[in-house]
């Protein structure tokens, strides 16, 4: 548990990001300035060496990213953040990541896109980057804020995660929710956890055992006289190169189980006014807070509208949809992109009520009263 001064502050998004990843325990960031994220790293260059950290700006988005793998692997909590185009250069080493299971933290502040797109609006396009951005089969701890409040309390989790599933964790906000200015009471302390460290003495440490809760203890390399293989490559549990198919597969089939063994724990949805909704919208990040005025106004209308808000993106909330999908007759999903959730939606509630996508990619927010016209179409029946 690492304890703070209570303190009442107003800050950004990003800046509430800098924060939580200092509550957390973060003492290493290496990035690259990239709007709408910089503000992270502004921060962190000042804060980070007044509490015995490093700031390192590197020469690219590829460069950073390896940059914290490193440092983490030598034991420091570490972190980076970016917007679209540089989380498209993280991917192969996000991929890496996954691989070695190095747990290091991940933020991308999304604009517009593709490419350059529009870097000073807000988009939540990356959410299937986010997911499949690296190649092959793997899984990934994907979290959505949607206020100043929660990006520093899903940057400290985020953190949490990570060490405890000793995996890369990604932190999605869109540029409203990196840029808005609210009030945050600085908790007096959080909660903090570390990875797990080896109980054998280091001839007999294996860097990547299959144990019972399916995540090998994490030794600081080069400390203690602990060393070991780090590689990309299909590995046994020594960490060095192997080509045996048995291996290949327990491999693969563990890097999936271990989120598949805390799936629970790692998913978490927020539910405004479900419990007798006939009528559903399913919403992250900035455009959840235009659903909650939604709610609030069709409920005053008397129109039985409730509001399922993931807090975790991937692994993605499949039984909490497909409940809430038995229970009302529509999901409308709104988004800051072509329908990329609404297509995750669709999947998990398998037709048990019609999904709306409400979609939107000119660089502006979707507004409640846009959310609202659908809600009162879908309480008069009309079909989509």
């Amino acid at each position: 548990m690492m304890t703070r001064n209570a303190a009442v502050k107003v800050m950004s998004g990003n800046e509430a990001v800098a924060a939580g990843a200092l509550a957390a325990g973060v003492r290493f960031f290496a990035g690259y300035p990239i709007t709408p994220s910089s503000e992270i790293a502004e921060e962190l260059c000042v804060m980070l060496p007044r509490s015995g950290g490093v700031f390192i700006q590197m020469e690219d988005e590829i460069a950073a990213m390896g940059a914290v793998i490193g440092a983490s692997l030598a034991g420091s909590k570490s972190l980076t953040a970016t917007s679209g185009p540089g989380f498209s250069l993280k991917q192969e080493n996000i991929g890496f990541a996954c691989m070695a299971e190095v747990p290091v933290v991940i933020v991308n502040v999304m604009r517009g896109g593709p490419s350059t797109g529009s870097p000073t609006m807000p988009a939540q396009g990356d959410v299937m980057q986010a997911r499949w951005g690296t190649h092959g089969d793997h899984s990934i701890v994907v979290l959505v804020p949607n206020s100043v409040r929660e990006s520093f309390d899903l940057t400290v989790r985020a953190f949490n995660l990570s060490e405890t599933l000793r995996t890369p964790v990604i932190l999605l906000l869109d540029e409203i929710i990196g840029h808005v200015n609210e009030k945050l009471t600085m908790p007096d302390s959080v909660e903090v956890v570390d990875r797990k460290r080896p109980d054998v003495p280091p001839a007999e440490y294996k860097p990547y055992r299959h144990t019972e809760d399916k995540v090998p203890p994490m030794a600081v390399y080069g400390r203690d006289g602990y060393r070991f293989h780090v590689t990309g490559l299909a590995h046994d549990e020594s960490g060095f190169p192997t080509n045996n198919p048995e291996e290949i597969e327990k491999l693969a089939l563990r890097l999936h189980a271990k989120l598949e063994r805390y799936r629970d724990e790692v998913v978490d949805v927020e539910r405004v006014a479900c419990d007798d909704a006939e009528i559903g919208i399913f919403a992250y990040g900035a455009t959840s807070r235009s659903a909650y005025q939604t709610v609030r106004e069709a409920r005053a209308a008397g129109i039985k509208v409730g509001l399922l808000r993931p807090r975790t993106l991937w692994p993605f909330p499949d039984r909490e949809v497909r409940a809430f999908a038995e229970q009302v007759r529509t999901i409308i999903v709104p988004e800051l992109n072509l329908g990329q959730m609404a297509h995750e939606v669709e999947w998990a509630a398998a037709g048990a009520c019609l999904i709306d996508p409400l979609m939107r990619v000119d660089g502006q927010p979707i507004s409640p009263r846009q959310i609202l016209e659908r809600v009162e179409r879908a309480a008069k029946g009309d079909h989509l």
